[in-house]
């Protein structure tokens, strides 16, 4: 990013030119600042839906604090896929009135998400606390654990581009070549996936062996 912008201070600039009334925008907790949230409701007409880690302290902790425990308002999803099972619970409290020092926070969530590998059996947990501006009409503990893992599949598929192509290290940074470059990665790691290869690295290394024809394969072209 040119000069002393950052990722935060980037993104009104990158949403300007966009029409967002009635949309929802997620973000991670990086974005979660008081100027994002008046940026997104009072200038671009848009809903959040931020998450709050420990880089907002006393937001954090006032969610935690939150009675969770008589919580009624609940979606539990669960799924296997990919070698592991997986359960998420859902929780959303109005928090209006509640005095959270945060500008047009209307409700609070709380995910839990359960893994079990298949294979080991081990089972991981994280808790992810969430804010939004939407109300309880607007959007169900359902559309909102739907709009957390949209943002999660999005974050992930980026971990996986940077991780694998060093993405963030390229030198493309002009005109549409970091958009084209982004979608060559897409390509590759969603026909990697589409042929079988639990491991995206796995896959290129393999492709690697048989550099003329392998890496057509999967795509019907060798």
């Amino acid at each position: 990013m040119p000069g002393k912008t950052t990722e935060v201070t980037a993104l009104p600039a990158l949403l300007a030119p966009f029409d967002l009334t009635g949309v929802t925008v997620t973000a991670d907790a990086l974005h979660t600042t008081r100027e994002q949230a008046r940026y997104l409701v009072e200038e671009k007409n848009a809903h959040f839906v931020l998450v709050v880690k420990r880089n907002q302290p006393r937001l954090h902790a006032a969610l935690r604090a939150l009675p969770w425990k008589g919580c009624t308002t609940v979606r539990y999803d669960r799924e296997q896929g990919h070698g592991r099972r997986e359960t998420r619970s859902v929780r959303v409290l109005t928090v209006t009135g509640l005095g959270l020092d945060f500008p047009h926070v209307t409700q609070a969530v709380k995910i839990h998400r359960y893994r079990t590998d298949a294979k080991s059996g081990k089972t991981t947990r994280q808790t992810v606390h969430a804010i939004t501006d939407t109300a309880s009409h607007q959007a169900s503990p359902q559309r909102l654990g739907q709009l957390a893992r949209g943002h999660w599949g999005i974050e992930s598929l980026h971990h996986v581009r940077d991780t694998t192509f060093a993405e963030d290290a390229s030198k493309v940074r002009t005109g549409h070549g970091p958009a084209n470059m982004a979608t060559l990665r897409n390509l590759a790691v969603n026909t990697l996936r589409d042929a079988g290869y639990g491991s995206i690295a796995a896959g290129l290394r393999q492709a690697s062996y048989v550099p003329f024809t392998h890496p057509l394969d999967p795509i019907g072209l060798a």
